[in-house]
């Protein structure tokens, strides 16, 4: 739920506190094409596999022999016909061994940016908010004239619920501008020395697609919803290549300490691209990542004509690009068939209006791209289905597996329609649990019902994969997996889950953070199971996730990353 700028992302990434410790008691040399085989056993293991339907249950092992970085059996009567006599053998010491999770929609370069900025999420209120960037520039001393950025600041869940003023930043004194980015990526807070930066002032118009939030007076108050949001950030100053590289470094290392082996990365430039490239040329990409290009980007076409990208070891593909048909539901941006409860006359925004909209999914539809597209309100999904079924009807590609990002809020006479027409629900389980008791306020019991809609989806036969849209939520997959299937908050409120209705079982939600996430990146015959002939790429954990109570998923701890038959995280 990001929109991808220059300088400043967001995050309501979660800490997960002191790391356990490794199981493995013996340290390993790669485990390349020229090394020994390596025997795992004395373990739990689980998998799924290609054939079994959503939700079936995982077969499962005690030993997994790896050959040339892939896994070559698990069943052990074949074990004991393959095992040579240097094979490396470790004892698992009756671990909990699980594919490798996928992130079927994260943004590498937002994470990495949350690390490094001014952390907004558990801000109470406006004033706190304006504390924590005060204690930064304090502490962190920036030159004159730097920015200060920051993400993470909700005004949802403020008391006043109200959008905050450049005014408030003004009190801190500073003559830094100062971009703070919202909870979902849709809004960002300046004050008065970003603003006069980037020339926006009271007469400045709203852009198509984007608002500037005005008083009653109509003076500019410091908040710009979407669109709006590149004045700013076309005025901020580019990161270096080093510096963007550091970042993803950053995010690679907190993803493997969380069992993330692979990520669809939801709108790349061609920075990243440069930097993703030379990282594959040098066997130096710790986890696999599938690109979507970022369908506003002046390049989109050259890169379409380049055609897709796969490097040799299946680390880094380009294959999709990402699209955005609306806003968000927390800025009042996704696009809503009805006005906002909360807001009359307000339908939110279109970021992609419906004929450019179609254009641009011919385009890619032509070079043989996925399209995936950003689609929050039930307008905005209900305008993306519209688009799909005229591509279709002209000779579109439904092989191509389109997707739609979120399918957030669905009009429940179109729930049907993704079946209907083949497309990937991409959707993240966490935004339920985050966004409850905002989703209400801004929709009213009424829209509910097409809203967060997995179990009604997987039940009309839709194609689903999950993902965490990291940094606006944790990049933490066994927080999704705990919200998929409680719907609940880590305090286990509400009771019994909040419309409990719609949540998924523990297979299923495990399922679709592997497998299933792997088939929505036509990835399915190199990862997402441990069948055999597929990479290696598995985690093992502290505590067993079919047994567990399912408000304790949440707690899950990651001992070790494995990606390709080497163990990434801990190092």
């Amino acid at each position: 739920m990001i929109i991808l700028s220059p300088g400043i992302l967001v995050s309501r990434f979660v800490k997960t506190g002191a790391l356990c410790a490794s199981f493995v008691i013996a340290v390993l040399a790669s485990t390349s094409s020229l090394a020994s085989d390596l025997l795992i056993e004395n373990i739990k293991g689980y998998t799924y596999t290609d054939l079994a339907p959503v939700g079936a249950a995982p077969s499962q092992f005690n030993k997994i022999l790896i050959r040339d970085n892939k896994v070559l059996s698990t069943k052990n009567a074949v074990i004991e016909r393959l095992m040579k006599p240097d094979t490396t053998r470790i004892d698992g010491q009756g671990k909990i061994l699980l594919p490798g999770l996928i992130d079927a929609h994260g943004h590498l370069t937002g994470l990495g940016e949350l690390l490094s900025s001014v952390d907004l999420r558990d801000s109470k209120n406006e004033t706190l908010a304006v504390q924590q960037v005060q204690s930064y520039i304090d502490n962190t001393k920036p030159k004159k004239n730097t920015w200060v950025l920051g993400q993470g600041w909700n005004q949802a869940n403020w008391p006043s619920k109200q959008f905050p003023t450049s005014a408030s930043l003004d009190a801190i004194k500073s003559e830094n501008p100062i971009a703070l980015a919202r909870v979902d990526g849709h809004a960002v807070w300046l004050n008065a020395a970003a603003l006069a930066l980037t020339g926006i002032n009271d007469a400045t118009p709203n852009p198509e697609g984007g608002q500037i939030i005005r008083d009653g007076d109509g003076k500019a108050t410091g908040v710009l919803i979407d669109n709006a949001m590149s004045l700013v950030y076309s005025k901020m100053p580019q990161i270096t290549a080093q510096q963007l590289d550091q970042q993803l470094q950053r995010s690679f290392d907190h993803l493997l300490s969380l069992g993330v082996t692979g990520v669809h990365d939801a709108g790349i430039n061609q920075p990243v691209i440069d930097v993703l490239k030379q990282r594959a040329a040098k066997q130096n990409l710790p986890i696999r990542v599938y690109g979507m290009l970022d369908g506003s980007d002046a390049k989109l076409s050259q890169w379409l004509k380049a055609g897709a990208y796969h490097d040799e070891a299946g680390f880094f593909t380009i294959a999709a690009v990402k699209l955005y048909a609306d806003g968000a539901l927390g800025s009042r941006g996704a696009a809503l068939l009805e006005a906002y409860s909360d807001q009359a006359n307000n339908k939110g925004l279109d970021i992609t209006a419906p004929e450019p909209l179609l254009e641009k999914f011919k385009l890619i539809d032509d070079h043989q791209f996925q399209i995936c597209v950003h689609a929050i309100g039930d307008r905005g999904n209900q305008q993306v289905l519209d688009a799909f079924d005229a591509l279709f009807s002209t000779g579109g590609n439904s092989s191509l597996r389109h997707r739609i990002e979120h399918a957030q809020v669905i009009a429940p006479e179109d729930l049907a329609r993704l079946e209907q027409l083949d497309l990937i629900a991409s959707m993240q389980p966490t935004h339920a649990t985050s966004d409850m008791h905002m989703a209400e306020d801004r929709l009213g019991k009424a829209r509910l019902t097409g809203a967060y809609a997995w179990r009604t989806l997987l039940n009309k036969g839709t194609r689903m994969a999950f993902g965490s849209d990291f940094p606006v939520e944790s990049a933490n997959p066994f927080f999704g997996i705990h919200a998929a299937v409680t719907r609940q908050d880590h305090n286990n409120q509400p009771v019994p889950g909040w419309r409990i209705e719609e949540a998924v079982s523990v297979n299923e939600a495990i399922s679709l953070f592997t497998r299933d996430a792997a088939w929505a990146a036509h990835m399915e015959t190199t990862q997402g199971t441990l069948e055999p002939g597929k990479w290696a790429d598995f985690i093992l954990v502290e505590d067993n996730p079919y047994k567990v109570k399912p408000e304790q998923l949440w707690k899950i701890k990651v001992l070790e990353t494995w990606v390709a038959g080497e163990k990434r995280w801990p190092k």
